[in-house]
């Protein structure tokens, strides 16, 4: 086994930077790992935990139980009430949108409720915002946008009532 170097406290910011640069790369693996450094000499340091929970959400499509359950445990870390909200919307946002691209039977359904779930944590989010924050606005209008656009794909199915003969 391999054991792991410590990063000095003064690179923190530089190497914040790079994990966000490694999401922004679809590389959220490595975005993982530096937020882990990070957390290892400032255990308590916001913007790696917002971080290490969205690189989190973007593992979900290859393990879409786990990783929502790392991404809910990262999520307690968050000190400020309005993050934890934000934030529970955007893993349920993206769960759905994994399951989507899983294309099971029944993947709408299961996407169109953890679309309605993150739109309700989104809704107490912007009950808290901090003036002149409209990200939890845009979150829910972009979820509703897609439950829309899924309804009139795929409109409800309405079976005919037939009586039986006896």
């Amino acid at each position: 086994m391999y054991t792991l170097k410590v990063i000095a406290r003064d690179g923190v910011p530089a190497a914040l930077q790079k994990a966000e640069r490694y999401r922004l790369l679809r590389e959220a693996e490595a975005a993982e790992s530096i937020c882990l450094d990070v957390l290892a000499v400032d255990p308590t340091n916001q913007a790696a935990t917002v971080t290490l929970l969205l690189a989190f959400t973007d593992q979900i499509e290859g393990d879409l139980t786990g990783g929502v359950a790392r991404a809910r445990e990262v999520l307690a870390r968050l000190t400020d009430e309005y993050k934890r909200h934000y934030y529970a919307g955007m893993i349920c946002e993206r769960r759905a949108n994994a399951q989507l691209h899983h294309g099971e039977l029944t993947a709408h359904t299961v996407a169109a409720e953890w679309l309605r779930e993150a739109m309700q944590w989104y809704e107490r989010a912007q009950a808290m915002r901090p003036p002149g924050n409209e990200e939890s606005i845009l979150r829910w209008n972009t979820c509703a946008r897609r439950l829309n656009a899924e309804e009139r794909r795929r409109p409800p199915i309405v079976e005919a009532y037939e009586p039986a003969l006896e």
